[in-house]
């Protein structure tokens, strides 16, 4: 073929692509506005059709649309990415445009609700005139959701506290590279210490002149974290330890760490923290008090670690055994081969499963409710009682719902980044 007729062909195949782009952007649109029309307009432009393929001219036209635009190689950056994710074949194309449907026929009503319908400014329940939502009732409860009935003068108190820790734990990217392998000894022992002074000297009172306020006035946000920070802390190194005692040729470690996960594992959460709050203070001397929050804290902490320790024994076993006879051969003895070999390899692998076991702990926490604690979900349950805020139980839960979900969606973006970080070819 000579250079004029290649660039003739060329030339043709580049208008013929144009017009495809033209009309599949075309027929995309129109699906897209006939749908919009229908839904939220009520005016069907294709009522003139059969009734069944009316239903799915949008889907009709969105198909045509981006089977026109379905061009290989185009060299359009933009054109190619588009039609590399949600553009492939007949099959991708219908089941993207489903999607963007759904999207449009939901999005809009929740628009209307959580926004452009909703009510922010008031100070009362009559405030509320809208179809929307009534984030008034939010705005008044908000230092209840925060911090329970914790008194509005001492608040300062638990935001200096949450302010303090959270320095502390970032204390530890700063740290110089020739201590960091001092870290662990930092993250277990030492900032555990410290946060727990901090919480009893300066949440709790009592000393320096603080008034004292009780565990029972806790709750909200606050006690969620409380109780999460704890447990989360304490439960990864007990875990880590009965997984490695499940795993022990002692017999007597073995069956005891084994006779813990199962015992644990095989009791409901609900029943823990019932057992702690009401049946332990019964089996204590005369005279005797261990705090409710404590007894909260430890129950959920052992419970969660069994199942912990189920994830780490998981990252145990997939190790190959070379790693142990490589390790023993450097003449390694138990606790350096498994803290400097054998544990980082395991870890590294069930990083997914860790932040798992740690999400469902965060979610746990609205279960302390049932012992009489308050934090996030149950002030809300008392809030919806209020005579004066009846009916309004919805937003309440939305605004828990979105509070969870940005605490666990921040975990979990945390655990990939350390999935790319410690990821190693094996």
């Amino acid at each position: 073929m000579s250079l004029y007729n290649f660039n003739l062909f060329k030339s043709k195949i580049q208008k013929n692509r144009n017009i495809s782009l033209i009309l599949g952007v075309l027929f995309f649109s129109i699906g897209i506005f006939d749908f919009c029309l229908n839904n939220f307009y009520e005016k069907n432009v294709t009522a003139f059709l059969p009734g069944f393929i009316s239903f799915f001219t949008p889907l009709i036209f969105g198909m045509i649309g981006l089977y026109l635009i379905r061009i290989e190689f185009s060299g359009i950056k933009q054109l190619d990415k588009l039609n590399k994710n949600i553009n492939t074949s007949n099959f991708n194309a219908a089941l993207s445009i489903s999607i963007i449907l759904l999207i449009i026929f939901s999005v809009t009503p929740l628009l209307n609700w959580f926004i452009l319908d909703a009510n922010f400014i008031g100070e009362n329940k009559e405030a509320c005139t809208g179809g929307g939502a009534c984030w008034v009732y939010i705005k008044i409860w908000f230092n209840r959701f925060m911090y329970g009935m914790y008194p509005n003068a001492e608040q300062w108190r638990v935001n200096a506290t949450f302010i303090i820790v959270l320095g502390l734990m970032g204390v530890g990217y700063f740290f110089p590279l020739k201590y960091k392998k001092y870290l662990v000894f930092y993250y277990v022992i030492i900032l555990p210490v410290i946060s727990f002074l901090l919480i009893y000297y300066l949440i709790s009172g009592g000393e320096f002149g603080l008034e004292w306020v009780e565990t029972g006035a806790w709750g909200g946000l606050s006690l969620t974290f409380i109780v999460s920070f704890f447990s989360l802390i304490f439960c990864f190194p007990i875990g880590m330890m009965l997984a490695l005692g499940r795993r022990s040729e002692l017999s007597v470690v073995k069956y005891s760490s084994l006779s813990f996960i199962e015992f644990w594992r095989g009791v409901p959460l609900i029943t823990v923290l019932f057992m702690s709050a009401v049946m332990f203070p019964m089996f204590l001397p005369d005279g005797t008090y261990v705090d409710k929050l404590i007894r909260v804290i430890v129950a959920i902490t052992l419970f969660e670690a069994a199942y912990t320790a189920e994830v780490i024994r998981g990252g145990l076993q997939a190790l190959p055994r070379g790693q142990y006879d490589a390790a023993k051969s450097l003449g390694m003895g138990y606790w350096r081969l498994h803290l400097l070999v054998i544990l980082p390899q395991a870890l590294k692998l069930v990083i997914p499963g860790i932040a798992n076991t740690f999400l469902a702990l965060v979610k746990d926490t609205p279960l302390i409710f049932v012992v009489g604690l308050l934090e996030l979900v149950g002030m809300l349950n008392l809030a919806k009682t209020n005579p004066k805020w009846l009916g309004f139980s919805m937003e309440g839960y939305v605004f828990a719902g979105i509070i969870f979900w940005i605490i666990c969606y921040s975990m979990s973006k945390y655990s990939q980044s350390l999935e790319l970080k410690y990821k190693t070819d094996r």
